[in-house]
């Protein structure tokens, strides 16, 4: 007999109220994550459900990667450190591809790239990024492990010329922001297409206008001041390019790192109490943001899996629970 306290409506409830999860409203991240731990009913570790989660993302050879800041409390300090969620995504919808989005969140103490080397162990493909240092660990020439290439974000290099164009009169900049423009636009009209066909239409119309604007760039780089904000921008697109320009090679990757990016977008304002807290709120979250990523409402995810898991779901088919697996049986 199932005792009260674990009954799977009990058990909901609670998890409803420490996270702020309703049926009808599921946006209250603040509360989230101030709790400490998810508990679920012995022997069924939480931490399962991101590995199985990270393990089935890295299977794909094309994943997305950002971080953003998570103040922790230092016990006994009454002070706050700082660690960082490293969000992995895989999201193959706007080329149609079969696997299933997700979303998983891991907490680390700090952002260095050993962070990003540790959660990618056994991945090979290509990883989309933002121009962050860390991850150039990634493609050191020394690093053991399968390769890794780093897409490039346009979007973060469109920012940086448009930083610019808000403080006066930028010529250089404006006409910068206006050759991305033109990228974005043909990447809109291909949105929707399979892999072949968005390589075909970028090869056909995006190429020649990356050309185009890297010898605008060259040119540009020749004549500004490098330590001037344009000069800085210019070297950045300079360094970044070849990365940047990976999207016209596959049809399968994106222009930039908007997806996870939006993903995380609304977790830098976090805060949890201890590591066993951050490390927990990282696996609820990337329960709910896979939920919502796969049309699954999370709180009737949740009540679905805590009623397996109280019921003797085995823990060798967590994989079985994943939310993509749900929204099918939900969906027969």
């Amino acid at each position: 007999m199932v005792s009260e306290s674990l009954r799977p409506g009990a058990m909901v409830n609670e998890v409803a109220e420490r996270y702020g999860l309703k049926p009808n409203h599921l946006s209250t991240w603040r509360t989230m994550a101030r709790q400490g731990k998810l508990i679920l009913p012995a022997p069924e570790d939480p931490l399962e459900f991101a590995a199985a989660l990270i393990a089935d993302l890295k299977r794909s050879t094309k994943l997305f990667m950002d971080e953003t800041r998570a103040p922790v409390l230092d016990p006994g300090s009454r002070k706050t450190k700082t660690g960082y969620f490293w969000a992995l995504a895989r999201d193959d919808r706007p080329w149609g591809g079969g696997a299933p989005p997700g979303v998983a969140f891991t907490y680390a103490p700090g952002r260095g790239g050993q962070h990003a080397e540790r959660i990618l162990q056994g991945f090979k493909g290509v990883l989309q990024v933002d121009g962050y240092a860390g991850y150039n660990r990634l493609i050191a020439p020394d690093r053991a492990g399968p390769d890794i290439r780093l897409a490039y974000c346009w979007a973060h290099t469109r920012r940086k010329l448009v930083e610019i164009t808000r403080n006066g009169s930028a010529p250089i900049a404006e006409e910068g922001v206006s050759r991305i423009g033109e990228l974005y636009r043909i990447e809109a009209e291909l949105r929707g297409l399979d892999a072949d066909d968005r390589l075909a239409g970028r090869q056909g119309r995006s190429a020649p206008l990356t050309a185009d604007m890297r010898t605008w760039l060259t040119h540009h780089r020749a004549r500004v001041a490098c330590k001037s904000p344009l000069g800085e921008a210019l070297a950045y697109i300079a360094k970044y390019w070849d990365g940047l320009c990976i999207f016209l090679t596959d049809g399968r990757i994106e222009i930039d790192n908007n997806t996870v990016e939006r993903t995380i977008s609304r977790k830098n304002a976090l805060f949890a109490g201890h590591d066993a807290g951050a490390e927990n709120w990282a696996t609820i979250a990337s329960l709910i943001e896979t939920c919502k990523v796969n049309g699954v409402d999370p709180f009737a995810y949740l009540t679905a899996t805590l009623t397996s898991i109280v019921y003797g779901h085995k823990q060798s088919r967590v994989n079985e629970l994943m939310p993509w697996n749900f929204a099918r049986r939900t969906s027969d």
